[in-house]
């Protein structure tokens, strides 16, 4: 937790955000390499930090700088999206020439680097090559592939991954716990399926759904209400449809998904999540049931419904061929195309 405030009136991600290297989780790797270096005293005297929105770059940054002796006095924070000319990086230049006021280091964290000028990227890269001794540069970007290559190789590079749905779903059950809530664990798998990754927009849903609670205690329903996630009930009747072979009944659950104006890839995503569940409790019966386990009444019913009379239609074919459809939903012009699509093809393999 920031231990900075008290997180009274502070958005979630900020109160909870790490504040020391033992409290970062999903990134162990690239903490115990940072770890080993402020130890060994070896700084880089550039990093580049690598990932999507809300992986833990810019709080991993400022804790290594922490780590590092660096005051507040001596950490210089550059929004490149802000401040991404020419001008802006000579007057860093500039600055990069005065010693640190009472730290070991003068450590700057550039934020969405990517978005410098070609020709601020230009007189940044004469700093990156030459810096002084006492400064140390974190640069950190959603976007690698749009760094020039001179700059890139200019830096110790780390590349922070998406936590695990796992991961997300125990923050999200720990931070509403502290905040004195209590929360379904079907409705954190919810959340942290809707956070697609990153723990700020997991904790932002989590936030959003907490400021309507009346009694705090957080039910999925409740979460699909507000977030407008598809029920359960949709979701369930697809997957029926699938197995039951029934394309009618399909196609009316994609229509109802589309009236209540879901969002597809929201919606087979939830349903690829279930359909792999069921296909864990049928090849490896002890995981699945650990995951069933984890979700709640409705979802249980459910699992013993289908699992016995339509076994022999989960399969490794099924679960493929809808993330086949789930990555082409970008690409269409019409988003629940892909998943009609699926239907089709997995209801035809049968009639064939």
């Amino acid at each position: 937790m920031d231990k900075n405030s008290n997180g009274a009136g502070l958005a979630l991600y900020r109160k909870y955000r790490p504040s020391t290297f033992d409290d970062v989780v999903g990134q162990e790797s690239i903490v115990n390499v940072l770890k080993t270096a402020v130890k060994s005293e070896s700084p880089a005297h550039a990093y580049l930090f690598s990932g999507g929105r809300g992986t833990g770059k810019t709080s991993v940054a400022r804790i290594l700088a922490k780590a590092l002796g660096t005051s507040d006095n001596d950490l210089v924070e550059i929004d490149a999206a802000s401040n991404r000319g020419i001008d802006d990086i000579r007057e860093l230049r500039d600055g990069v020439r005065v010693n640190p006021f009472d730290s070991p280091y003068k450590v700057y964290i550039m934020d969405e680097v990517h978005m410098l000028s070609k020709d601020a990227f230009n007189a940044l890269l004469k700093t990156l090559e030459e810096p002084p001794k006492h400064v140390i540069f974190i640069l950190a970007t959603t976007e690698l592939e749009k760094l020039p290559e001179t700059v890139v190789s200019r830096c110790q590079q780390f590349s922070f991954k998406k936590p695990s749905e796992e991961i997300l779903k125990n923050v999200v059950i720990d931070v509403a716990k502290k905040e004195k809530y209590t929360i379904e664990p079907s409705g954190a798998e919810l959340i942290a399926l809707l956070g697609d990754g990153s723990f700020r927009d997991a904790l932002g849903i989590l936030q959003k759904v907490m400021g309507t609670s009346k009694d705090k205690k957080i039910s999925r329903i409740e979460i699909e209400k507000i977030t407008g996630a598809p029920s359960l009930e949709l979701i369930n009747n697809f997957i029926l449809a699938l197995l039951k072979k029934d394309a009618e009944l399909g196609i009316k659950s994609i229509a109802e998904a589309k009236k209540q104006d879901i969002e597809m890839k929201v919606y087979m995503k939830l349903i690829i999540h279930k359909v792999r569940v069921a296909l864990l409790l049928k090849y490896a019966p002890l995981v699945g049931k650990k995951l069933v386990g984890e979700l709640g009444e409705e979802d249980n019913a459910f699992m013993e419904r289908i699992m016995k009379p339509y076994s022999v239609n989960i399969s490794s074919g099924l679960l493929r061929d809808l993330l086949e459809s789930y990555s082409q939903i970008d690409r269409s012009f019409i988003p629940e195309l892909p998943l009609e699509l699926a239907l089709v093809k997995i209801i035809g393999e049968k009639a064939q």
